[in-house]
């Protein structure tokens, strides 16, 4: 039995930061960051039957073109990402009343996906334009914590990133799910996307503070691994991609990360309608689900 310790639950029942029940989601859930975003994807919805808010975490659940979708705001950061997707298989994999997990043969698989915004590292990546994440590495610490297994490739991509950027831990990198990604992300860009703990120093953003590294940004553009698969290079970075991909490895979800690109560091430009690019985003990949 899970204790009430680690499964926190509310007076009424509900998963204690979501504030939500198991019969409120839906298996297929948009995950975005901004709180006002999930009205922007709601607005598309036939009808919504399930509207919550609580904190950062702002859920509604309905219906577009007669299926059930669920759309939540997660917040900044891979912290964040660590409560939600946590506590959005909980919703589905452990029975309230008994704290009882199901048997891994009978645990319910979610299709996660992240609609989000993110900054180019390479000139060619246009302002305007939607990526999907094949991999993601993490600079986060989030993975330090759980039992993550990498493949041969993902270990190599992130030693080498910690070793470029002379990191003192190793960075973790996860490929998302491959069908899920053909699925949604067909006609983006496809790229490997850094998901930073920060947005100013750790993405090289220097205001009044110097950084450690003055030279991080060119040295993430200029990164490139060779392996029997091609040519691994960072496209763009972000702060909660790499969170999603090691979680959803974990626990056993399909997950995949849509970028609307709103910045391009290498050319300094920055969107001139921001909004619109994100909402282009959400019109594409609703009709595809």
């Amino acid at each position: 039995m899970i204790t009430s310790s680690e499964l926190m639950l509310n007076p009424d029942g509900t998963v204690y930061h979501l504030h939500l029940l198991p019969d409120h989601i839906s298996d297929t859930i948009i995950c975005v960051g901004d709180p006002e975003r999930v009205a922007m994807v709601s607005e598309h919805f036939d009808s919504v039957e399930v509207e919550v808010r609580r904190r950062e975490f702002v859920t509604h659940v309905g219906y577009y073109r007669g299926r059930r979708l669920t759309v939540v705001s997660t917040g900044i950061g891979t912290d964040n990402v660590d409560i939600v997707l946590n506590e959005l298989d909980a919703l589905v994999n452990i029975d309230f009343p008994t704290r009882q997990a199901r048997p891994h043969d009978e645990q319910i698989k979610l299709r996660i996906i992240r609609l989000g915004t993110s900054g180019a590292l390479q000139a060619d990546i246009p302002i305007g334009s939607a990526l999907v994440t094949e991999h993601a590495v993490g600079l986060d610490s989030l993975m330090q914590y759980y039992p993550l297994v990498e493949t041969g490739l993902e270990v190599a991509v992130a030693t080498g990133i910690q070793q470029a950027l002379q990191l003192p831990q190793r960075p973790y990198c996860v490929r998302g799910d491959d069908l899920l990604r053909e699925q949604l992300g067909a006609g983006l860009l496809a790229g490997n996307t850094l998901t930073c703990p920060g947005f100013y120093g750790p993405q090289g953003r220097s205001l009044r503070l110097d950084l450690r590294q003055p030279d991080m940004m060119r040295q993430l553009q200029d990164f490139r691994h060779q392996s029997a698969e091609g040519e691994f290079r960072l496209t763009n970075f972000e702060m909660e991609t790499a969170g999603y991909y090691g979680l959803g490895r974990l626990l056993g979800h399909e997950v995949v990360s849509l970028n609307a690109i709103l910045v391009n560091r290498a050319t300094g430009e920055f969107a001139a309608n921001p909004e619109q690019v994100v909402h282009e985003l959400i019109a594409r990949t609703l009709p595809r689900l």
